[in-house]
């Protein structure tokens, strides 16, 4: 059992086994920009630790999280950015895999009209398609381009560190699929486990850090100059409909 696996699982322990969507919260009680924490449990802070140097682009993570969450054809929760580079007069390429940052302080929340979008107690950043009207303000606060709007349910959608896993205790399925070990999930809370240990001893970076979102995806090996680029990456590989294909026959 590798190491981000081990540590989870243990800390999971305390995690209340749930239902795989967000429970609803009637339109007429959530207040405009809705900042209040709710669902989740307070005892966890969790979050993702990226090693950029382990990161073979494979893809394997966009596709699992596809699979997983069913994510529409020509959009992604997560994907592996590769970026084409050149150093000392040598091509090569360079990975930044991406998703939702599950902001500590998330600007996508106080845009909200309707509360659809909302912080557990446990720092996810969720939201809640019944009451999403999909206006996309969400969708344009966001810095790090990690929200889309769904063009089969018409609401926002993004990452959701795949909440329903974690009440299983469970690992994100991106996570789960990373053939190079490059994804480590955990709680930051528990002061033993792997991502804790790497965030308190390794120094970290985050994307954007100038917006002040005190994003909880961390980054090991982050070349500098990709640090602030997540606007418009170029990517070399998108899902496509084949992608799609295979989910629907599995």
């Amino acid at each position: 059992m590798d190491r981000s696996r081990r540590n989870f699982c243990l800390g999971a322990g305390a995690a209340t086994i749930g239902a795989a969507t967000v429970g609803a919260m009637p339109a007429a009680a959530a207040p405009s920009g809705a900042s209040l924490r709710r669902e989740g449990d307070p005892a966890h802070r969790w979050a993702m630790v990226v090693d950029a140097r382990k990161c073979v682009g494979c893809q394997a993570c966009t596709v699992a999280c596809i699979m997983e969450n069913d994510v529409p054809e020509n959009s992604f929760r997560t994907i592996v950015s590769t970026y084409e580079v050149t150093e000392q007069g040598k091509a090569g390429s360079y990975m930044l895999p991406r998703l939702c940052n599950h902001c500590e302080d998330p600007p996508c929340i106080p845009v909200c009209p309707t509360g659809a979008t909302f912080q557990r107690r446990d720092g996810i950043v969720v939201v809640d398609n019944t009451v999403c009207v999909g206006c996309a303000y969400c969708v344009q606060a966001c810095p790090y381009d990690a929200r889309f709007i769904n063009h089969e349910t018409q609401t926002a959608d993004k990452c959701t560190f795949c909440v329903h896993r974690v009440e299983a205790g469970l690992l994100p399925a991106c996570v789960e699929t990373c053939v190079g070990g490059a994804r480590i999930f955990g709680d930051l809370n528990d002061p033993d486990s792997a991502v804790a240990t790497l965030v308190r001893e390794e120094n970290p970076k985050v994307l954007k850090p100038e917006q002040g979102t005190q994003p909880r995806v961390f980054y090991l090996g982050l070349d500098p100059r990709f640090q602030g680029k997540v606007d418009g990456t170029p990517t070399l590989w998108r899902p496509s409909s084949k992608t799609h294909a295979r989910k629907e026959h599995a």
